[in-house]
């Protein structure tokens, strides 16, 4: 089988990885206003070659997927969402395809996405001179983040480049491990359609609350001006290894669930009561450990 595996490139401190991720197209003269009437997100200043964090969610207001949505030309989109929401986005958005002169396709199988992060993750990706790879900018937490996005083919030429000039391979689940400690969260894992935005903080970059109507808007925009919801995403830091969806206790009452870890750090959703810092139990059958929870 052949290493798919991507360096561990500094410069100076950025690093490489290969991302788990699936892209939607959406293409034809009527794909910009399409979206900007769903997308959660303001898409009309958004220049070719150029992107935006934006939600897709349900008309109840919970989500479908995160994404970035990168404007390649002046009729067609990338909607980069994590692996496994591709269908979902694609199913998620053509329930709305009425009358409109766009196509939209789940391409996740002819594109593939490597990760840059880092601070010098924006000098890294420009190194990158292979045609069809498009450089997006990506949320990491306020950490410097560029995604290379492009077929197969390019990113497999991109992949190669990299390893040439930057030497060692890191780990197949480095970039799961970098993920957790920065506290971004991932579709089916962190995050489901039952995720209201202001759970794993979506909104604060990936809503626009001026722009006008969009899918799910009545839910997100009554919760920013008027209310709060009951749990939130936070990081822990354990005293030892658990399990995914171990139970996060504090005194006898369950408060939430691991929802993924990595080595000693994970995230977990948790009730918005339990306010970092703070220390808690997490437990699982036969076994426990305490936890730090911190803010993300």
């Amino acid at each position: 089988m052949a290493d798919t595996r991507v360096s561990d490139a500094r410069v100076p401190d950025a690093r490489v990885y290969e991302r788990p991720a699936d892209v939607v197209t959406v293409a034809g003269p009527d794909a910009g206003s399409f979206l900007q009437s769903l997308l959660s997100q303001d898409l009309d200043p958004v220049a070719v070659g150029a992107s935006v964090p934006a939600l897709l969610l349900q008309p109840q207001g919970k989500l479908i997927a995160p994404m970035q949505a990168v404007r390649v030309t002046d009729d067609t989109w990338w909607l980069v969402t994590d692996a496994g929401g591709g269908t979902a986005v694609r199913e998620g958005l053509r329930r709305f395809l009425i009358r409109v002169k766009a196509e939209i396709v789940d391409a996740s199988d002819q594109f593939a996405v490597l990760a840059v992060r880092g601070d010098g993750a924006r000098d890294l990706a420009s190194s990158v001179t292979v045609g069809g790879v498009v450089p997006v900018a990506a949320e990491w937490r306020g950490a410097p983040a560029v995604d290379l996005v492009g077929a197969r083919d390019a990113i497999a030429i991109a992949r190669a480049q990299l390893l040439d000039s930057h030497g060692a391979p890191s780990a197949p689940d480095a970039y799961e491990a970098a993920r957790i400690e920065a506290g971004v969260p991932r579709l089916g894992a962190d995050v489901d359609e039952r995720t209201i935005p202001q759970e794993a903080f979506l909104e604060t970059r990936a809503v626009s609350f001026t722009k006008g109507c969009f899918v799910g808007q009545e839910l997100v925009c009554r919760i920013d001006t008027r209310g709060h919801v009951n749990r939130y995403l936070r990081r822990l830091q354990l005293d030892g290894a658990a399990p995914r969806e171990a139970e996060v206790v504090v005194g006898d009452r369950v408060v939430g669930h691991l929802t993924s870890v990595s080595g000693t750090t994970a995230l977990a959703m948790v009730r918005h009561e339990v306010e970092p810092p703070a220390t808690v139990t997490v437990r699982w059958p036969g076994a426990e450990v305490s936890a730090a929870v911190e803010a993300i």
